[in-house]
């Protein structure tokens, strides 16, 4: 999806110049510590950066949901260790993909916190998706709220939170992600492309079979009647956890 049928043209100028405005300089402590720019992280999310890294709004969105496809996860609220530490990971080889690892490598332990920081304080919508088999939802929450004795798993609700809200600032809330991309990070673990927490993530991919992967990632997918109803929970928990500006 391009970035003109994300956000219309004259509102992104409007965004870019009012940003561009009020964040040349980053802000910084006391103590001469520079802090993360969410404004600055905006106009890399716009525009991308000087040294080759498209905007991450091509992908992503400008207010972090994606297309909806699944093919790109949504980032808006998750909270900014969560995000910086995804694009380090890249950039290091813990995470293999064609597309983000080269775009993180051209990124700045600058550009990392800002855009974090920008992402990190969006409180977005969640877009309407196609409801999935109630079967398969069913078979998903209970690996997600009871786990699995018989291949020794744990429920997932253990480390990302009652109703997939996540544990700031290093666990990600699950709930209302996209499915296919939920179901295509295990298969990363399970292939090796994902190395971050091996004694669990890693572990769980491997007793997980397909139909469990594709169970546990529906049913998160479809966790959102457990917010309320501006589904802006996961990312207040978020801000709370960096104390990162909000844009709405």
């Amino acid at each position: 999806m391009m970035f003109d049928r994300l956000l219309p043209g004259a509102l992104i100028a409007t965004v870019i110049t009012g940003l561009s405005l009020v964040c040349i300089a980053a802000a910084q402590t006391p103590s001469g510590a520079r802090e993360p720019s969410p404004q600055r992280g905006a106009v890399i999310a716009a525009q991308g950066t000087p040294n080759g890294a498209p905007a991450c709004a091509q992908c992503h969105a400008f207010n972090g949901v994606s297309d909806g496809s699944g093919a790109f996860p949504r980032i808006a609220g998750q909270s900014a260790y969560y995000l910086a530490k995804q694009l380090r990971d890249f950039t290091s080889g813990i995470r293999v993909n064609a597309i983000m690892t080269p775009v993180a490598g051209v990124l700045t332990a600058d550009d990392i916190a800002d855009v974090a920081a920008y992402y990190a304080g969006i409180e977005a919508p969640f877009l309407p998706l196609r409801k999935a088999d109630s079967a398969l939802i069913k078979q998903g929450e209970e690996l997600a709220k009871v786990g699995s004795a018989a291949n020794r798993i744990q429920a997932c609700d253990n480390c990302h939170g009652s109703g997939g809200a996540g544990e700031p600032p290093a666990i990600p809330y699950l709930a209302g992600q996209y499915a296919s991309y939920i179901a295509l990070e295990w298969r990363m673990w399970r292939r090796g492309f994902r190395k971050s927490s091996p004694g669990a993530m890693a572990c769980l991919a491997e007793n997980l079979n397909d139909q469990e992967i594709a169970a546990a990632a529906e049913a998160w997918r479809g966790r959102l009647a457990e917010f309320p109803a501006d589904a802006s929970a996961c990312g207040a928990r978020a801000e709370a956890a960096h104390r990162a500006p909000r844009f709405g």
